[in-house]
């Protein structure tokens, strides 16, 4: 454990195609776990450090965009708790609906994998928070946190999702297929979505179930993910989640963070202002200007303290 700072510091950015950064990553892992191909668009990434296994679904995408280095999002865990990490990764959005990819879970749990860790915790966000849920159910008792999932893209069950149509021709009704169903056999679920999104929305009600937390995130956005890594609260959520001590409570807490995050404050002024809010417009204003130089907010202090002088001299009746 003590050398898994060293090996998992080496930048991965900068190689260029995704060929080329697997064969880097395959190198990195050579001596603590493996990379593995299966088939053009999906590869198993593992890492074997502690006793505590985070299984996280990305894209090559998200890496590059989320990582300075490149790295999975596990090897952060790694270096930091020494944890183990499985990532599974995707070219593109795929929902990991690739039967080499059921393969590779059914040789998991044939092999007794995810036997040999005290905890397993899957993660996943959109595209790839589907995936997580789908496949958690080869770890009975694992430990889940999603950010606005999928369903499904079944048209029979969703055909009011009309986001993703290039997929509808892809089968989400074989095997590990109907993701609500999946995350059945979860010990605890966290899923976290912005209410705004309707469909979002509409998918995470799909997943009401007795082991199932749905938490709202208003106003953070369509990209959960990254407004999270951005406030650096997601591992603090994992973390928390791994030691029994995440609940909505805890949550919450975490979540006042979203106070000095520049994409909610600036989606919390759109609604107000587009709402008429004057008095909450000046005070989210003021709140911000205090700490940072924002035009569209000084703008919007100014509109907002013009129509509440009006409206004192009896001119405009809109106010707070």
């Amino acid at each position: 454990m003590q050398d898994a700072p060293n090996t998992f510091d080496m930048p991965l950015s900068g190689l260029g195609s995704r060929e080329a950064w697997l064969d880097k990553v395959t190198e990195v892992v050579d001596e603590d776990g493996y990379a593995e191909r299966l088939g053009d668009r999906h590869a198993a990434i593992f890492v074997e450090e502690g006793k505590t296994l985070l299984v996280t679904f990305e894209t090559h995408d998200s890496i590059a965009r989320l990582s300075e280095d490149a790295q999975p999002m596990g090897w952060d865990m790694v270096k930091a708790l020494g944890w183990s990490s499985l990532c599974l990764v995707s070219d593109g959005n795929t929902w990991f609906r690739s039967p080499r990819v059921y393969g590779y879970f059914d040789r998991l749990v044939d092999d007794g994998f995810f036997e040999e860790f005290d905890q397993v915790l899957f993660y996943g966000a959109g595209p790839c928070g589907y995936a997580a849920a789908a496949f958690s159910v080869a770890a009975p008792g694992a430990k889940v946190v999603l950010l606005q999932p999928q369903a499904t893209l079944d048209p029979r069950i969703a055909e009011w999702d009309d986001r993703f149509l290039e997929m509808r021709r892809t089968s989400f009704d074989d095997r590990y297929g109907y993701a609500p169903d999946m995350i059945d056999a979860a010990s605890h679920a966290f899923l976290l979505y912005d209410p705004e999104i309707e469909l979002d929305a509409m998918h995470a009600a799909l997943f009401t179930r007795s082991n199932v937390t749905r938490y709202r995130m208003r106003f953070l956005g369509g990209d959960l993910e990254t407004s999270l890594m951005r406030m650096q609260i997601l591992y603090r959520i994992f973390a928390q989640f791994s030691a029994d001590k995440l609940d909505v409570r805890s949550l919450s807490l975490l979540y006042r963070h979203r106070r000095n995050h520049p994409g909610y404050q600036f989606r919390l002024l759109t609604r107000l202002t587009e709402d008429r809010r004057d008095g909450l417009t000046v005070r989210l204003a003021r709140f911000v200007l205090a700490r940072r130089n924002a035009p569209p907010f000084r703008k919007a202090l100014t509109a907002a303290r013009a129509r509440l002088d009006a409206a004192s001299d009896g001119t405009e009746a809109k106010s707070d």
